[in-house]
């Protein structure tokens, strides 16, 4: 693949927001005749690449699957270096993010991670809270169907105090009960390994989400293949359900 450069993206065309499946951790390490947590702790230099060459071209919010609800049924060992990785990740890198002006957020049951990840997490969103560059957000313990549900439970709540209607629920009024409800849907979806599944994430949000497959193992991923993925996202035309005629000015 010849390299992409940072120069042919139109900057006035930029997504705001990106989410990203990294995948092939696992495949990684084996193609290396390492364990699977080999591929986990490799990955960390193509998550520090993609959030800075993200901040740099001025995306606004950047979602990162990092750990669903699934992966819960791994086996122990891998869970558990995932979440000791997860805490000394986020402490390594607090400082660098803060220093780059990124803002640290989260989505999915972070109630159900380890105390220690809990503790770490709002450690560096109270940290680097005030920043106004780059929204890192991390979908920790995050389902989609989880999501929608827990929305559903909310709102069925509020109806039954009598706070609200059902004849006033609509999409607007739904999206206000979800994890990224202060933030706007993802223009495009990247999922790296060149497995074609959307495997559980952000179900509501991508309803018109552009969808960019890299045949690139998630440890191997750089910012090349991130401008990649946007300069392909700039060449498409986004309908919105219309027919070109109607889109075009």
């Amino acid at each position: 693949m010849d390299v992409v450069k940072k120069d042919l993206i139109d900057p006035n065309k930029l997504p705001q927001h990106i989410a990203i499946i990294m995948d092939g951790n696992g495949r990684w390490a084996k193609k290396q005749g390492a364990m699977r947590v080999f591929g986990h702790k490799s990955a960390i230099k193509a998550v520090r690449d993609t959030i800075e060459a993200a901040g740099e071209l001025g995306i606004k919010h950047l979602t990162l699957y990092a750990f669903s609800t699934e992966n819960w049924k791994r086996p122990q060992y891998e869970v558990n270096t995932l979440m000791q990785l997860l805490v000394s990740t986020i402490n390594k890198e607090v400082k660098n993010l803060h220093q780059n002006n990124v803002r640290l957020s989260s989505i999915g049951e972070v109630n159900t991670l380890p105390s220690e990840c809990q503790k770490g997490l709002e450690k560096a969103i109270e940290f680097t809270k005030n920043n106004t560059g780059l929204n890192l957000i991390l979908a920790l313990s995050y389902s989609g169907r989880s999501e929608i549900i827990r929305a559903t439970q909310k709102i069925a709540q509020d109806i039954q105090k009598g706070t609200v209607q059902p004849e006033e629920i609509d999409a607007d009024y739904f999206e206000t009960y979800l994890d990224t409800k202060d933030i706007p849907d993802p223009e495009l979806i990247i999922r790296t390994s060149g497995e074609m599944r959307i495997s559980n994430f952000l179900l509501w949000q991508i309803a018109y989400s552009e969808i960019f497959i890299s045949p690139i193992l998630w440890p191997d991923f750089r910012r090349e293949h991130l401008y990649e993925a946007i300069l392909d996202y700039q060449h498409r035309e986004r309908r919105f359900g219309l027919t070109s005629e109607q889109v075009k000015p």
